[in-house]
């Protein structure tokens, strides 16, 4: 029964489309995706929604979209490629890249990393809107969710955190705290500053105390 549940969330997940968006778990890059990339990340979601699902989940940690060096590449929250194979190590699992040609590194995903490594908790990733927003006419850009896009962000955080049960929630950034309004106080909320725009001495600071990391001799990434 739970791993039909599982299966339908990412299939939901898949099915939705919206305007100026990709969806990697349906969409393929012409440019960058293998030819079945979109199956591959889909399955690789599944299956580690599937383990996390298994696990005693300490925290989700929430970003606030794909991002186009990052999750729209890899399908998966916060992750690059560089970070892909990390990532599923957690959980025990293994995946071939989804993309071709050489790894693209992501700074935020390079952050998120850096203190993940130093830390054994099942922390599971994710994004207030789990698919890619980008400008009208330029797939590798950013841009953020709008009102439409964030309702279905918030139904699909709904459903994950009713899969995972997990301890408490990580928001990374005031956008994903913002999103959090209808959970809070349902479930331990924590609001940390993101790690870009100047934000990463005060997030790597935040992290450390959180999971009792010591922050000494952390390298800054420019």
């Amino acid at each position: 029964m739970i791993e039909a549940k599982l299966h339908a969330f990412v299939e939901q997940v898949a099915a939705e489309q919206f305007e100026h968006c990709f969806n990697p778990y349906a969409d393929r890059c012409p440019v960058h995706d293998s030819e079945d990339a979109p199956t591959e990340r889909a399955n690789t979601l599944s299956r580690l929604i599937q383990r996390a699902e298994a696990c005693e989940v300490d925290a989700i940690w929430i970003g606030r979209d794909l991002g186009y060096r990052g999750g729209r590449r890899t399908g998966l929250a916060l992750t690059d490629d560089v970070h892909i194979a990390p990532h599923l190590a957690r959980w025990g699992l293994m995946a071939k890249r989804p993309t071709v040609g050489a790894a693209v590194a992501e700074r935020t995903a390079a952050v998120i990393w850096q203190m993940l490594s130093q830390t054994q908790s099942n922390v599971f990733l994710w994004n207030v809107f789990p698919l890619h927003p980008h400008e009208p006419g330029n797939p590798f850009s950013n841009r953020q969710h709008n009102a439409l896009e964030r309702r279905f962000g918030e139904e699909a955080l709904a459903a994950l955190i009713g899969l995972l049960r997990p301890k408490r929630i990580v928001c990374i950034g005031n956008n994903a705290y913002d999103a959090l309004g209808r959970f809070q106080g349902a479930i331990p909320t924590v609001a940390v500053r993101h790690p870009s725009y100047g934000g990463q001495k005060q997030f790597v600071a935040q992290i450390s105390a959180l999971y009792g990391i010591e922050a000494r001799g952390q390298r800054t990434l420019l």
